[in-house]
């Protein structure tokens, strides 16, 4: 009996990636604790973000024009840093990235002006989402990608997002219940209690510096192996024992071309060049990715939390637990999708998991008793983030190694660019009391770009698949040969 339910265990583990994220390299598990303490630091940041800012006096218009600001500023730093990330080295610039975090949580502790706000936000990557936002995520996919076997990529990356999510949630529930902590002696102020949210900001800013210090070089970019110079002097060689019988010249040949130097090879440059089948498919997927995040610009979490308290009147405390309930749920539907795609494909998971969750956010603003708002707001949790990993391996298995970070860096980019319309537009729509009408608009676009992305993609074979098809065919006629 103890054998039967350690061997269901030892299944049921198995089928959830536990061994690959166990067995994996120091680097991988590094990256993954990396965007825990991120994500934790997002996660509560994000939670008082729009309640501090209002506290200041700001009104919903601005607020929505605070984060629309932050999220066009960071698409200019993350598109620059991802383009050059692996020119200049990976861990520069995640460490670069760290300190740059650690700065803006101290002068959001420090400062209530509202445009030294809106720079300290833009360079130090406050997330007005409690997502990813920033350079970090495109390097640290296309460093995991790159450490990854493909056969259990899928799995890597499923545990990256389920961390990413039970950081927010952690972050989430530890802002909220420290908030209403602070205030409830009545000796500190909204302002000071929120303050003190972002001192704590600025210290795990630290915490990821520190982890980015422990990376290794195997986190930077593969150099390509220069083997065909060896290759063609074999072709020649060949080529001559075929036209010659004369063994001296042979010989003469062979000891001429293992004198003769090596092709000069050009300056190693900083930009990355990208292929045209890689970029046929970045257009289609920056299309679908900009309509899916302008819908969640529209809805980030930092206006979410203020719906709710607004429209129910919840405690800070209360918003902590429920966005700490829906991000844990989240996470653990995140390894369920890495099960998922393995027996129905990742298009398939993507679309039929990312569905339901637009019609759920639609139904969110619809009821009047807060029950049943939470109730929707928990079921689009359940599968929100189910699509995230099988995206992300979708997409690395895409395109080639070498372009990895850069388009992720692009994709991010574009999608970040796409969410900065969001915000803006919430805010003037809560501004004239239509807050209801942004999940609405939300819930529509989501469901078209699922639509969209099953249409285009479905039954699409990677570049790695193709290789390998190309390969086994080679075998097989060499075989017959």
């Amino acid at each position: 009996m103890a054998s039967k339910a350690k061997s269901l265990l030892s299944a049921v583990a198995d089928e959830l990636g536990v061994f690959s994220i166990a067995q994996s390299s120091r680097d991988t598990k590094l990256l993954c604790l990396q965007r825990f303490t991120r994500l934790f630091a997002y996660g509560a940041s994000t939670l008082i973000l729009a309640l501090y800012l209002s506290s200041l006096g700001t009104s919903d218009a601005r607020i929505g024009l605070f984060m629309t600001l932050t999220l066009l500023g960071d698409v200019v730093i993350s598109f620059l840093l991802t383009l050059v990330a692996d020119g200049l080295g990976r861990r520069r610039i995640l460490i670069l990235g760290a300190a740059l975090m650690s700065a803006s949580g101290v002068v959001f502790a420090l400062s209530g002006n509202y445009w030294v706000l809106v720079a300290a936000s833009i360079f130090g990557v406050i997330s007005p989402s409690g997502n990813e936002i920033g350079p970090f995520r495109a390097i640290e996919e296309s460093t995991l990608a790159q450490l990854t076997a493909k056969e259990i990529r899928s799995e890597i990356f499923a545990w990256y997002t389920l961390l990413g999510n039970a950081g927010t949630a952690c972050g989430s529930v530890a802002c909220g219940w420290i908030v209403q902590a602070l205030l409830r002696g009545g000796e500190w102020s909204k302002i000071g209690a929120y303050r003190t949210i972002f001192g704590i900001y600025a210290v795990l800013g630290v915490v990821k510096l520190l982890l980015a210090f422990m990376l290794s070089d195997k986190c930077e970019p593969e150099q390509p192996k220069q083997e065909y110079q060896e290759v063609h002097q074999m072709d020649n060689v060949e080529a001559e024992g075929l036209l010659s019988d004369d063994e001296d010249s042979q010989e003469e040949h062979v000891a001429s071309e293992a004198r003769a130097p090596l092709p000069d090879m050009k300056r190693k440059s900083i930009w990355p060049a990208i292929s045209p089948a890689s970029r046929s498919i970045l257009i289609k997927l920056c299309l679908l990715f900009a309509v899916d995040s302008l819908a969640s610009g529209l809805v980030p979490l930092s206006w979410v939390t203020y719906f709710f308290d607004r429209k129910f009147k919840i405690s800070e405390g209360q918003l902590g637990t429920l966005f700490f309930a829906t991000n844990i749920v989240s996470s653990i539907s995140n390894l369920a999708a890495s099960s998922l795609a393995k027996r129905i494909g990742l298009i398939k998971t993507m679309v039929f998991t990312h569905l339901p969750s637009a019609i759920f956010l639609s139904l969110i603003p619809l009821p009047s008793q807060t029950g049943l708002a939470v109730t929707f707001l928990i079921l689009r949790s359940c599968m929100q983030n189910m699509d995230q990993a099988p995206r992300q391996a979708f997409l690395s298995a895409a395109v080639l190694p070498s372009e990895r970070t850069a388009i992720m860096g692009v994709v991010n980019v574009v999608k970040t660019l796409a969410q900065s319309g969001g915000p803006i537009a919430t805010g003037w729509l809560a501004e004239i009391g239509k807050f209801w009408i942004a999940f609405l608009i939300a819930g529509a676009m989501k469901a078209s770009y699922d639509l969209a992305m099953l249409k285009m993609f479905l039954g699409y074979k990677s570049r790695e698949e193709e290789e390998e098809n190309r390969k086994q065919h080679r075998e097989r006629e060499n075989g017959a040969a």
